[in-house]
């Protein structure tokens, strides 16, 4: 296969200072792309602002001869987001891939969690993916092309301990990335999740030292297929961490159908209800939410 590559294409690239981001942008500029470095340059719970974090990231693009500039404006806010976009869009004039990578966190069991912090890591995380699309998907979807990349994770599928905000956060932009596919898909625009690993800032504090190599230049080939223009995939989640590439998604078992219930038929029934030897899936592009409905309804009809 030719090299992908993304020669005439705009990025923005939140979070981008170091990490995870720092690879996408890397990867997507040494393509061919032109990239927007977006990083506010905080600690890992947010505080604090650097610009020089993304710079240095831009003067790595430019001294390998690409095309890049700095961003320092927060994705909290919709004046954030508008002016990260608009940094795209008044340097090149155009944006059409759009990563969702800035990240923080907020350590600490749930019964102490303050809404304070909670509500910093939201922000981050969905806010900040709303911010961005708000700005961005407009302008793609009348350009007639865009590709979309929100950042979830492990944490986001499964949960953690300790990390309720950060876990709802990226479990919530799953469900963006679908509303974004579905009504981006007549407009040429596709929207995705990753769900990364890396041995990056949010990784300390963990014991780290009995896994195999787990660098965040493992994940970025994921991101760049699904930034590529050859990429179809819209609604789907890619899993990325330590040289394994996967797919994850939402499966059902076939459940049990009955046209009346009591609480102890449920719990009579409960081997059947969870029985996995059949599942169903029901992808979210291009009718998962219907052809759900139609499925439950289905069972419901006589013969």
């Amino acid at each position: 296969m030719s090299e992908l590559r993304f020669d005439g294409r705009v990025a923005v690239v939140s979070g981008a200072g170091g990490g995870l981001g720092r690879e996408y942008a890397l990867l997507l500029a040494s393509r061919g792309a032109k990239v927007v470095v977006n990083d506010l340059g905080t600690s890992r719970r947010g505080e604090g602002a650097d610009l020089s974090m993304a710079q240095a990231v831009v003067d790595e693009i430019r001294a390998s001869g690409g095309e890049a500039v700095a961003n320092g404006d927060s994705v909290a806010t919709a004046e954030g987001g508008a002016a990260i976009v608009g940094a795209a869009l008044e340097t090149w004039g155009r944006i059409d891939i759009l990563i969702h990578n800035a990240t923080i966190n907020r350590h600490g069991p749930f019964r102490d969690l303050s809404f304070a912090d909670y509500s910093a890591v939201i922000d981050v995380h969905l806010m900040g993916a709303f911010h961005l699309a708000k700005a961005a998907f407009p302008r793609m979807c009348d350009a007639g092309y865009g590709r979309i990349i929100l950042v979830s994770s492990i944490a986001g599928l499964y949960g953690d301990k300790n990390i309720a905000a950060y876990a709802s956060g990226k479990a919530a932009v799953i469900g963006l990335a679908n509303a974004l596919a579905l009504e981006g898909a007549e407009h040429g625009v596709t929207a995705n999740c990753i769900v990364p690993a890396a041995k990056t800032r949010l990784a300390e504090g963990r014991d780290t030292d009995m896994f195999p190599p787990w660098g965040a230049d493992l994940a970025a080939p994921a991101v760049g297929w699904l930034a590529h223009e050859n990429c179809k995939a819209t609604g789907e989640l890619f899993v990325a961490l330590a040289g394994r590439m996967a797919q994850a998604y939402v499966a059902e078992t076939r459940g049990v159908y009955q046209p009346e219930w009591t609480i102890e038929q449920v719990a009579g029934r409960l081997g059947e209800i969870g029985d996995r030897s059949q599942q169903e899936v029901f992808s979210p592009v291009p009718r998962g939410f219907y052809d759900h409905l139609e499925y439950s309804f289905g069972m419901a009809k006589p013969d």
